[in-house]
């Protein structure tokens, strides 16, 4: 099966008049000796495999540093708390509504105005553009969630809010590209700030809306209805691995990178991602993923904390490989001199099949466990080795290359 992220193909705008700069644009964009050529993306995406080449994913817009544009001042992270419902985990099978049974306009009017446009200038290659995506509101001073994706390497970004028609300049308070999130804020108050789910509360079966700026169609924000069709699920990205990702048969399409996915209640349950993509002799149909929101929080927490730049991944240095004998757990096949691994004691041929309290079904679930932690955290880990579960600790060190 093929995979693809939710921007889909590039989607090309017509160049704009002669002399015309990208907006946001500052000193050099267009003025210089050489002639510039321009392309327009909504995002930009390319294909990959998943480990072992069984399949691949594509998530969201890959942003590359623009030629021009003056950087916004910097803006610290805001002082509120997020606004999170408490948890309803026991009564929910019996009192949990359905769409059939609320008014879902009502959901669509709560939540709507929190969901936000956001545009940022490219240039790859040369070749100037822009690129476009979804964000949610989270706190009434001006912070914004997105995915890193989104706003990888842009020098200008811009958001609109619902029921405005100027767009206004938003600065980048830090990002986390392995968990493919990013915090951003801009200058006001007295915003409409969304409410998230307890992160216990999403369900498999849970009716939810996706809503975001698909296509990026003039005017505002789409909603789609479906369900929670799984829990938990890793994948393999052009940005990295994934894990404990919400599946959804929500329609999920170019320009909904960022944007929220909501429960009946109006609450976040997660930030949509990705989305599946018929190739070759597999078929896939209405399979998209959104962040859950139990990582979300986790990592909007970790962000503030970090206050700028971007969150370093953590480092165990094995190789790895899925069983094939149709059991759990991910094979090291190799274990680098030197390292955490090593230090640990993992030999080649033992089955990981858990992180503290993290279940390894698989190596894409190492991958992403590993890299949900950073240099210098403790983890348990453990294997199965001849028949036997063991338990190893180690400390994780900064990736060599970060």
């Amino acid at each position: 099966m093929n995979w693809a992220e939710i921007t889909g193909p590039p989607l090309r705008l017509p160049p704009p008049p002669p002399g015309a700069s990208p907006a946001g644009g500052g000193p050099g964009d267009g003025s210089g000796s050489q002639p510039r050529r321009w392309r327009s993306w909504l995002a930009a995406v390319a294909v990959v495999g998943l480990v072992a080449g069984a399949s691949g994913v594509i998530v969201g817009s890959r942003l590359v540093p623009t030629s021009g544009g003056a950087a916004q001042p910097a803006m610290p992270p805001s002082n509120e708390p997020l606004v999170v419902a408490p948890s309803d985990r026991d009564p929910l099978p019996e009192s949990a509504p359905t769409m059939g049974e609320v008014d879902i306009v009502e959901v669509i009017e709560g939540v709507g105005p929190s969901v936000v446009s956001i545009t940022t200038d490219v240039d790859s290659g040369g070749m100037l553009g822009s690129a476009a995506g979804s964000g949610v509101i989270i706190t009434s001073d001006g912070e914004i969630l997105t995915n890193a994706h989104v706003i990888e390497g842009a020098r200008s970004i811009r958001v609109r809010l619902a029921g405005e028609t100027e767009p206004v300049p938003a600065t980048l308070i830090a990002s986390d590209p392995s968990n493919d999130l990013a915090l951003l804020r801009i200058d006001a108050t007295g915003l409409p700030a969304a409410v998230f789910a307890a992160p216990d509360a999403p369900r498999i079966g849970q009716e939810v809306l996706a809503i975001g700026f698909a296509l990026n169609l003039d005017g505002e924000a789409t909603f789609t209805r479906g369900i929670i069709s799984a829990l938990d699920r890793t994948i393999s990205t052009a940005f990295g691995v994934l894990n404990r990702m919400i599946q959804t048969d929500a329609a999920i399409s170019s320009g909904n990178s960022g944007g929220p996915l909501v429960n009946t209640a109006g609450q976040i349950v997660g930030i949509n991602t990705a989305v599946a993509r018929t190739g070759g002799p597999a078929q896939a149909s209405n399979i998209g993923f959104a962040i859950s929101v139990g990582e979300v929080l986790r990592v909007v927490d970790e962000l503030r904390r970090l206050g700028s730049g971007t969150r370093i991944e953590g480092f165990l240095g094995v190789g790895l490989a899925d069983r094939s004998d149709g059991g759990s757990g991910a094979v090291v096949s190799g274990v680098e001199q030197g390292t955490p691994a090593a230090r640990a004691g993992l030999n080649s041929g033992d089955i990981v099949v858990m992180v503290d309290d993290i279940v390894i079904d698989g190596s894409l679930a190492l991958i992403a466990a590993i890299r949900d932690r950073g240099p210098g955290d403790a983890v348990s880990i453990i294997v199965l080795r001849d028949g036997e579960r063991l338990e190893v600790e180690t400390v994780l060190e900064a990736r060599p290359d970060s």
